[in-house]
């Protein structure tokens, strides 16, 4: 192991509980943020250069979002359970385990994703019918899939090498090698679109190859032991510690994709149901509005570990100001990026549905539904990262499934006879004032618990 390229652990725990809280918080988020930001941009760039094919090939791209949330299924719960066992097994100097735990989830996960692709092409079909997909963009659906799917096993491997490079606080390392393949995206869609003629295939096509040069950018400082783990297929250790510690705690994120992978397709069979025109509204209007999420996603990034950290270090007065910092940007950093986002959002909308007015109407009212609803979002997901840092489990359960979940599921269907294409457009904005109703007993009793730590009431934190 090269010692030179591991992070300054003790820069790293001073930075933590000495460094004032409004440096530290962005310190630790910014390169999340720009992870997720790139990987949007690479999104929306598909679905923006498909758009001049039709509506039809844009709702294609929508339905097969659903199928990009499987693949994250089937990557996240070992990425999460490892990067937490992994950051616990650095913190106790036990490199060679956290190897092996790296190690057993990049080929558990490769497994999984080699899977999908087989079960996948195999039941093609059927599969983008139940993913939403209607007579008259099931075979741009086809196209689509079709190389995601051949990259499945690569994304899938992608997300634990993502995830376990910061659990080493290599959060750049990992930035650079979501950024350079969506940058890479970007590039390629036009060329393989337009140039080589081959339509959606060719935006599916330059997804793929990006996902590969991500896997490619991300697995080189571990094979060449740039990196504090060792990745090796010597180190594939599939014991009974390794997976309960992984799954125990990943299984909160396959349980949240599991969910918004059910959510996406309750709503792309729905909105398919009404025209291809709303299912491409809802599609396009949620992907624009990733933006605005990735940033509060990224943020929440950068404050968990803080608040979790200075939990562990018994530093409570750090635990409460994060929470208060990082509840105060959240708020207004969405309520600014909302009302930006809603006057722009007929000019926005009209980049992807060109003449359709079904879709641009139904476009704008989903965005401005989903606005109005954002700071609430935000506060939601600061409430979800508090209680993670903190190690209420059964609470950053609830909020983590709520959104896309407990909130949303059981009104999809009512919103929609009720209302019809707005009331589809409005159902995750709704879903997002329920979910505050979640959030604020959760808050209260973790208040409690951080009040009786500082009073010296818990024997053991």
């Amino acid at each position: 192991m090269n010692k030179k390229s591991g992070p300054n652990q003790e820069a790293r725990r001073l930075m933590m509980l000495n460094e004032p809280i409004s440096r530290v918080i962005p310190k630790m988020a910014i390169p999340t943020i720009v992870a997720f930001l790139i990987n949007s941009i690479y999104s929306l760039a598909d679905t923006y250069f498909v758009s001049s094919l039709g509506t039809n090939a844009t709702a294609a791209v929508s339905v097969n979002a659903s199928l990009d949330q499987m693949i994250m299924m089937c990557g996240s719960m070992l990425a999460m359970g490892a990067n937490s066992y992994i950051a616990r097994l650095l913190g106790e100097g036990d490199e060679k385990k956290a190897s092996q735990v790296l190690s057993t989830s990049f080929f558990t996960a490769f497994a999984i994703g080699a899977v999908l692709l087989i079960v996948g092409n195999l039941f093609m079909v059927p599969m983008v019918r139940l993913l939403g997909a209607t007579p008259t963009c099931e075979q741009y659906s086809i196209d689509y899939a079709t190389y995601i799917l051949l990259a499945a096993p690569f994304m899938a491997c992608n997300f634990v090498m993502n995830q376990c490079l910061r659990s080493e606080g290599s959060a750049t390392l990992s930035m650079v090698g979501m950024g350079f393949g969506g940058i890479l995206n970007i590039i390629l869609d036009p060329i393989f679109i337009f140039g080589l003629n081959m339509g959606v295939a060719g935006a599916s096509l330059a997804t793929a190859i990006s996902k590969w040069v991500s896997f490619a950018i991300l697995v080189f400082p571990y094979i060449t032991r740039r990196s504090l783990l060792h990745l090796s297929i010597r180190n594939f250790k599939p014991s009974k510690d390794i997976i309960s510690k992984v799954v125990s705690v990943g299984s909160s994120s396959l349980f949240r994709n599991g969910l918004n992978v059910v959510s996406a397709i309750m709503l792309n069979n729905i909105a398919g149901g009404i025209s291809d025109s709303v299912l491409a509204a809802v599609g396009v209007s949620n992907k624009i509005m990733m933006f605005p999420f990735c940033i509060i996603l990224g943020f929440g990034n950068g404050f968990q570990p803080v608040a979790g950290f200075n939990w562990g270090a018994k530093r409570y007065d750090r635990v409460e100001e994060s929470y208060k910092f990082s509840s105060r940007v959240s708020l207004i950093g969405s309520a600014v990026m909302a009302l930006l986002i809603a006057v722009f959002c007929d000019k926005l909308i009209v980049l992807f549905a060109g003449t359709d007015m079904e879709m641009r109407r139904i476009g704008a009212f989903c965005i401005l539904a989903q606005c109005i609803a954002l700071p609430i979002h935000a506060w939601v997901a600061t409430v979800n990262m508090f209680c993670v840092g903190l190690g209420n489990a059964k609470g950053a359960m609830l909020l983590a499934t709520s959104r896309q979940g407990t909130c949303f599921i059981p009104f999809v269907h009512l919103m929609a006879f009720a209302f019809g294409a707005y009331g589809v457009a409005s159902v995750q904005a709704l879903a997002d004032v329920l979910s505050m109703a979640l959030a604020i007993p959760i808050v209260i009793s973790m208040k409690k618990k951080l009040a009786r730590a500082k009073a010296g009431d818990l024997a053991v934190i």
